[in-house]
């Protein structure tokens, strides 16, 4: 309601959620349609697809992935012997501790695997899959560094057939990434359940 008279009032044009469970998206869409999601989505998480994802498509919202590069994992520029600052969020989520890191790697391997097949940088792959999945998914990758967001743009450039799509896809969700996509205690502050891994 707050949201809804800020917009009668020309100071909000459009509103999203992030990271909210499929009845809050439904409640607080039947109250002021909802323009966008935001939610973590990337080939390194994809819980996204089994409820959110096709609530966005059945009410026609957007849906905007945050993290799509996986948390710099899918730019191929974390290995086995990264070691992450104290306080780096990375450092407490079980996705990049010593014991799965080099499992959940396996993925950064298939991605540049397409990064060459298609000439292109892994961290594009990442993103032309996401942009592959649905029309209406737009990611929004962070950086600091200009060239990496050059790079980035690139991605609308990489193109996949319906074959490779489909070939890409079975490819990613052959590999079960090991470990826990956010600490308990980030969990516990937002509400946000740690869902099992597709």
């Amino acid at each position: 309601g707050a949201v809804k008279d800020l917009m009668d009032q020309g100071k909000v044009l459009h509103w999203g959620l992030s990271e909210m469970g499929v009845e809050t998206l439904r409640r607080a869409n039947d109250v002021l349609p909802v323009t966008a999601v935001q939610n973590e989505y990337s080939m390194f998480w994809r819980g996204p697809e089994d409820t959110v994802i096709p609530t966005c498509e059945e009410l026609g919202i957007g849906f905007v992935p945050w993290s799509p590069l996986g948390q710099q994992v899918l730019t191929g520029w974390i290995d086995a012997n990264t070691t992450f600052a104290p306080g780096d969020l990375r450092s407490m989520e079980t996705r990049f501790s010593p014991e799965n890191l080099p499992h959940n790697l396996q993925l950064v391997g298939l991605v540049q695997e397409w990064a060459a097949r298609k000439q292109a940088a892994p961290a594009q792959i990442a993103l032309a899959w996401l942009l592959a999945q649905k029309p209406w998914i737009v990611p929004i990758p962070g950086t600091t560094v200009v060239a990496h967001m050059v790079e980035n743009s690139g991605a609308a450039d990489v193109r996949f057939t319906p074959d490779e799509v489909a070939e890409l896809n079975a490819a990613v969700r052959a590999i079960e990434i090991q470990g826990q996509r956010l600490p308990d205690q980030v969990l516990a502050l937002s509400g946000v359940e740690a869902a099992p891994l597709p």
